[in-house]
């Protein structure tokens, strides 16, 4: 059973998620069922777990890696997008006031 322990370590951890895909990981389980650490009936639940635990970790990282980034673009000062549109919006009424008050001379 250590192997079985091994691979739900590994993505719980979520080491090599990205590149695991559920060919992989059935290909893994099947080696278990093989050498006989997974009983058949069990692998199917285990290939559930292992995808499952992945998606978490993925999902998990990529919110992590989103969450340094705009802590990263915020202590560089770099404008949010909102605050960039508010500007654009801003200066579009700023010129049309001023063609405005420019086509009333």
């Amino acid at each position: 059973m250590a192997m079985k322990d091994l691979l739900n370590n590994m993505y719980s951890l979520g080491v090599g998620v990205a590149a695991a895909s559920k060919e992989q990981i059935e290909k893994t389980v099947n080696d278990l069922v093989q050498r006989g650490e997974v009983k058949r009936s069990e692998s199917n639940q285990l290939i559930d777990d292992l995808l499952a635990k992945g998606q978490k970790a993925q999902e998990n990282m990529e919110n992590m890696i989103q969450e340094r980034t705009k802590q990263f673009l915020s202590s560089l000062d770099v404008p949010t997008k909102e605050e960039v549109d508010a500007l654009k919006a801003r200066v579009a009424a700023l010129e049309k006031a001023l063609s405005e008050k420019d086509a009333e001379k």
